[in-house]
């Protein structure tokens, strides 16, 4: 019996996906996630997933964050981004942070399955159209998801708003955070990304293409 986990914050979707799972695995255990918090709490309780559908977007995950935060924290478990976005760009990315597989949610649900039975096997699937338009990440763009790996989910949240230009008193507002909470989660993000500034965090934070946690 396979077991997965749909981590995406559209209960439609999820529902939608689940139905044309069922249809092709009659014995499927499904766990669903709407945010990455959700996600991470779910995978601590689960060892013996067979694979995590991951969305790109959902709250918590910003862009590639979630992905680099599974992949360190599961590197056994089997991800398979599923997103509305086509961009090779972006597709390569994932590929390269970790990803067995990048499937677009516009894909007919039959397409689906074979790729997840593909990302089973063992196979990294991204849409034929797409194979050769790949290109491979940077030695320097896998160092800083190592980097970024280490950044906790609040740290991550800090360092997208200070990518935002918000003040600290502004992020503590955000978050619901003291700003000496804030002046603490900076501090970390500059030792553990290795930069002495919000300026230098900023352009990190660039080479990730942050979007909003």
């Amino acid at each position: 019996m396979a077991k997965f986990l749909i981590a995406d914050d559209h209960p439609l979707f999820r529902e939608a996906l689940q139905g044309a799972l069922a249809n092709h695995y009659p014995e499927l255990e499904l766990r669903e996630a709407g945010d990455l918090d959700a996600t991470l709490a779910a995978l601590s309780k689960d060892d013996d997933l067979d694979l995590l559908l991951l969305d790109l977007h959902m709250p918590g995950s910003g862009d590639v964050y979630g992905l680099i935060r599974v992949r360190e924290d599961y590197p056994l478990l089997p991800v398979a981004v599923i997103s509305g976005s086509e961009d090779p760009s972006v597709v390569a990315k994932c590929i390269g942070f970790g990803a067995l597989g990048f499937i677009p949610k516009s894909m007919p649900s039959a397409q689906i399955a074979e790729a997840i039975d593909s990302i089973l096997q063992g196979d990294t699937w991204v849409p034929a159209e797409m194979r050769g338009r790949l290109d491979d990440l940077s030695q320097e763009d896998h160092e800083l998801a190592r980097k970024v790996a280490t950044l906790t989910p609040q740290q991550y949240r800090v360092l997208y708003f200070l990518h935002e230009g918000l003040l600290n008193k502004q992020i503590a507002y955000q978050l619901n955070i003291t700003e000496a909470t804030v002046k603490a989660h900076i501090t970390a993000i500059f030792r553990k990304l290795g930069v002495y500034s919000r300026t230098q965090a900023v352009l990190l934070a660039e080479r990730l293409q942050l979007e909003n946690p």
